[in-house]
C-alpha cells in the first residue's frame, strides 16, 4: 500500500480531486472504494500564480502562498494513474506548480 501526497495551488485543488475521482482506480458503484482523500489548506512556499495568492505570515516571518495538501491512500497498482491524474490536474504552466511524493505504508487499518 501506498501513500500519495500532494501540494497544489488553491486555484487548480478542485480539478486535481474531480481528475483523481475520474479515474477507474478511484472505483465505482459497482466496486467498493478503499480510499479516503483528505485535504487540507497549508501555508507554503510555491511561487504565486496572481498577486492576491501573497500573504505575509508574521508567524513565520515570510511571504506565504495559501496551496492545498492532498493525502491519498491506494494500492501499489494504482499509484501510476492517480499521480498521473494530479499531475496533469494541478498543472499551472509554471516550472514548479506543486509537488507529489509516494511513500511506502507498512500498515493500513481501516476503521468499520
Amino acid at each position: 500500500m501506498k501513500e500519495i501526497k500532494a501540494y497544489v495551488h488553491r486555484s487548480r485543488v478542485a480539478d486535481v480531486i474531480a481528475a483523481v475521482k475520474a479515474t477507474p482506480a478511484w472505483g465505482t458503484a459497482l466496486r467498493a472504494r478503499g480510499h479516503n482523500l483528505a485535504v487540507y489548506v497549508v501555508k507554503g512556499s510555491l511561487l504565486p500564480l496572481a498577486d492576491e495568492d501573497r500573504h505575509y505570515s508574521i508567524d513565520l516571518g515570510d511571504e506565504v502562498v495559501n496551496e492545498y495538501k492532498l493525502e491519498l491512500l491506494c494500492e501499489d497498482a494504482e499509484v501510476d494513474e492517480l499521480v498521473e491524474a494530479i499531475r496533469s490536474a494541478a498543472l499551472t504552466g509554471q516550472a514548479h506548480a506543486g509537488w507529489i511524493t509516494v511513500t511506502e505504508v507498512s500498515r493500513a487499518i481501516p476503521v468499520p
